[in-house]
């Protein structure tokens, strides 16, 4: 233990994008919980930011606040916004929540496999927040069990199964030998060419580069049979094995 009682380390999180195109507050809650609603686990306390920097206008103070305390009733927590640089308004020093510079990560839009009717101003995308140097391949021998999260900041292989309610995550491809039942998330830094893997496709969700599909829209494509996943023109395509 050091002198101060306390150790700074970074780490990786997984992180829910709210990118708000048009401000109507009935209509983001709306669809907001409609998205919840179809993979309540992965959104269940899940880090959210705000990000207003493509509004067609500008949103007052009361507006902004009144998105936060929405999003937040939703089980979402709020840990930042953010603005076009160019375009901050001029009560940015009075919100309570942090300024967060912009991301790095490519931005992608839900991969339009998803069947749900999805509102044109409410854009929701996972993102990584932290770019690390990308490392070896990390291999898990054991069943990666509900609540239990392993990150890769490479490829990652998982000679067991990834129970429902577990999450696995990694710079590049993951490779599953077992049943996939809980959240499979590759190319969590941007990596396009990123692949899933698995002997048995029952995933909660799967995404690459920020693109992810529900176990409803995986059900009637692939289910419980060997899959891979990849991108293609900004769409997933789950292809049997």
């Amino acid at each position: 233990m050091t002198d101060s009682g306390f150790r700074l380390k970074g780490s990786v999180v997984t992180t829910v994008l709210l990118e708000i195109q048009t401000f109507s507050l009935d209509d983001i809650v709306f669809h907001l919980k409609e998205k919840i609603d179809q993979v309540p686990h992965f959104f269940n306390q899940a880090p959210i930011i705000i990000d207003i920097s493509k509004m067609k206008r500008g949103i007052t103070l009361e507006e902004f606040e009144a998105l936060i305390k929405s999003v937040s009733a939703l089980g979402l927590g709020v840990i930042g916004w953010r603005c076009d640089p160019d375009s901050l308004p001029v009560w940015n020093a009075s919100v309570t929540i942090p300024l967060l510079p912009a991301s790095k990560a490519r931005p992608i839009n839900i991969a339009p496999e998803i069947k749900e009717v999805s509102s044109p101003d409410v854009v929701v995308k996972t993102v990584v927040e932290e770019r690390l140097i990308p490392q070896a391949t990390k291999v898990i021998t054991k069943p990666v069990r509900s609540g239990q999260q392993v990150y890769a900041e490479g490829d990652l292989i998982v000679l067991a199964q990834v129970s429902a309610g577990a999450e696995v995550l990694a710079d590049g491809n993951i490779h599953v030998y077992g049943a996939l039942r809980g959240r499979a998330l590759a190319g969590v830094k941007g990596d396009v060419e990123a692949r899933i893997f698995c002997k048995s496709m029952e995933a909660e969700l799967v995404s690459i580069a920020g693109n992810f599909m529900l176990s409803d829209a995986l059900q009637n494509i692939v289910w419980k049979d060997s899959a891979q996943v990849l991108l293609v023109d900004d769409s997933l395509e789950i292809v049997p094995l």
